[in-house]
């Protein structure tokens, strides 16, 4: 059986983290969350994959190559233009034969499920899960262990099990794939091909999710990601630890890594390859630091995605954010992450303020950021690509 991985998309919401890259390459414990997903097919049995690429693809490409890299076999298929969920499988169809698993590169999904959902035998199989706020998904309606309606994001939902994004199809869904017209936001919706099927009386089924499954569709859901997978890493070290370092909890150390003496890590805790860590600085858990990373004396970071290249000098805080490519941290930086009055962080997405839903939130910053030294930056703030601070400069939203 074969999977069909959605990753044409930038993933706008993710700005400015998507300038350089489609989102679905950005890192969660230090791996691409694509590769995350290609590795769960994998261990649920699957060889042979088709990517459908579009933003960015080159960077799909140079990473996956033919898939060999994993034993796998992987073909590639451009969506020139991204005109939504069922257009973008319509564009895998010459690659696909009989039944397929269909997900997306930008979720965490656990093998288990995928193994489950691969011994269904109907026409089209949906995943779902039962949550608490319905309205912000699309809703499916089922009755006698089939789907009889598929309704996207209402006000007022029938019911609490939501669209998953998981499917296995046979081939016959490229025949309601090309009777699907565009829904009113002018995308052709794969829900709208299946919820066709449920009217052509074809039994439609579903398998709920009992495992692990992480939507990373906003900047800050990368930190629920990256602690998720941080929590079943296994510990190792390739590099050099020196005498006075305490680790404590699982901890992974990438070769040509130096960690200095006076360091104090707490895992779970990932550290890529050439990273410079110390001497004197704290590292709490959930933490992933990129490659050619240095982490100076006196510095703290907390629960956060480090990406390579980033220089974080000595006396700063960072703790609960999202930290670009290639950033540099003037001395006595410090980050905010936490409101005094307790309230959840508010963010921008594209240009409007929303509540994050989380209580703590530092920054967000995009690659190639400065900041000068004693900088100080407010909770859920957006840094985009290139940005520099003057010295002493507060930052809010």
């Amino acid at each position: 059986m074969k999977a069909v991985i959605l990753a044409a998309g930038e993933g706008t919401r993710m700005r400015p983290l998507t300038v350089s890259r489609p989102k679905v390459m950005l890192p969660l414990a230090n791996r691409p969350m694509l590769e995350h997903v290609v590795q769960a097919c994998i261990q649920a049995g699957i060889r042979e994959f088709v990517m459908v690429t579009g933003y960015r693809e080159e960077t799909v490409k140079a990473h996956f190559g033919s898939g060999s890299k994993w034993g796998v076999h992987i073909d590639y298929v451009k969506q020139d233009k991204q005109l939504g969920t069922a257009h973008a499988i319509g564009c895998a169809r010459k690659f696909v034969n009989g039944r397929f698993i269909q997900l997306n590169g930008d979720m965490l999904v656990d093998p288990l499920h995928l193994e489950k959902l691969m011994k269904h035998n109907e026409a089209a199989v949906i995943s779902v899960k039962d949550v608490d706020n319905p309205s912000e998904f699309g809703v499916v309606v089922t009755e006698d262990h089939k789907v009889v309606r598929i309704i996207e994001k209402p006000l007022d939902s029938p019911a609490r099990t939501v669209n998953a994004g998981i499917y296995l199809f046979n081939d016959i869904i490229f025949e309601y794939i090309d009777r699907t017209q565009p829904s009113p936001r002018h995308e052709y919706e794969i829900t709208d091909s299946m919820q066709m099927m449920v009217n052509d009386g074809i039994h439609v089924g579903f398998e709920p999710l009992t495992h692990a499954w992480l939507d990373v569709g906003r900047p800050w859901d990368m930190l629920d990601a990256n602690k998720a997978l941080l929590e079943k890493i296994k510990p190792s070290c390739e590099g050099t630890v020196e005498p006075m370092v305490t680790l404590h909890g699982d901890v992974v150390i990438g070769e040509g890594s130096i960690i200095r003496n006076g360091a104090y890590i707490i895992g779970p805790v990932v550290i890529g390859k050439n990273c410079d860590i110390g001497p004197n600085c704290f590292i709490r858990p959930s933490t992933s630091i990129g490659n050619n990373v240095h982490i100076g004396n006196a510095v703290e970071v907390k629960n956060c995605v480090i990406m390579d290249g980033t220089k974080i000098g000595h006396l700063t805080y960072i703790g609960d954010s999202v930290v670009g490519y290639n950033c540099n941290f003037g001395a006595g930086t410090k980050i905010a992450n936490l409101r005094h009055d307790g309230k959840n962080i508010k963010s921008i997405i594209k240009g409007k303020r929303v509540d994050t839903g989380r209580r703590k939130l530092g920054v967000i910053m995009g690659d190639d950021v400065h900041t000068g030294i004693n900088t100080s930056i407010n909770v859920g703030v957006v840094i985009e690509n290139g940005g520099n601070t003057k010295p002493g400069e507060v930052l809010m939203q």
